[in-house]
């Protein structure tokens, strides 16, 4: 099972994430949120970091070229897109990217089946916010190309898997505090994810 630890802040926590068998690495480019880290900084903890890992921005409500121009400056190797785009948006982006649906109800989830996406829970702040989405809705769907996030713990993971979900995000479940990972919770996290 691949993982991704979001919210990364620190040269350390990427680190004791690629350690532990994290397969992707969130930076959060949105200032109002509280793992908010600027291109710059991200881009210093990135250029450290070993090959093999996927590097990915997290953009909320901002144009395709931001997303462009963010990406190449900090060496991000995929875009996260946290909100509602239309085709000429998707269109314009120069870099490799992924949808998000913050599902109200499980109808959210069939959308984009086609394509492997982020699904989370809906709340009315963008990601981190630990609500854990509704896991019945899962049932009888097609699972291999979702990638679950939301309310997502080193408790809580085992029983998720027999879904066949592609991938876990995690970032509050595995924090001692907002942007700030618990060396110990991100290792239980991705070995019970493995």
């Amino acid at each position: 099972m691949r993982t991704k630890i979001c919210g990364i802040t620190s040269y350390e926590d990427a680190m004791t994430a690629i350690d532990a068998g994290a397969d992707a690495l969130g930076f959060v480019f949105y200032e109002k949120s509280p793992r908010y880290i600027s291109p710059v900084e991200a881009k210093k903890i990135i250029q450290k970091l070993p090959p093999f890992v996927e590097k990915v921005a997290l953009f909320v409500n901002v144009d395709a070229q931001t997303v462009n121009t963010t990406c190449k400056e900090t060496g991000a190797t995929l875009a996260q897109i946290h909100f509602d785009a239309d085709k000429a948006f998707y269109a314009a982006l120069e870099v490799p990217h992924i949808k998000v649906i913050r599902a109200k109800k499980r109808e959210d989830i069939l959308q984009y089946t086609d394509e492997y996406r982020l699904v989370d829970a809906y709340c009315e702040a963008y990601g981190g916010a630990g609500k854990q989405i509704n896991i019945e809705w899962f049932e009888g769907i097609d699972c291999s190309k979702i990638i679950l996030a939301g309310g997502l713990t080193p408790e809580n993971i085992t029983a998720l898997k027999k879904q066949g979900f592609y991938a876990f995000d995690v970032s509050s479940g595995v924090e001692i505090s907002h942007g700030k990972k618990d060396a110990q919770k991100v290792k239980e996290f991705i070995q019970n994810a493995h």
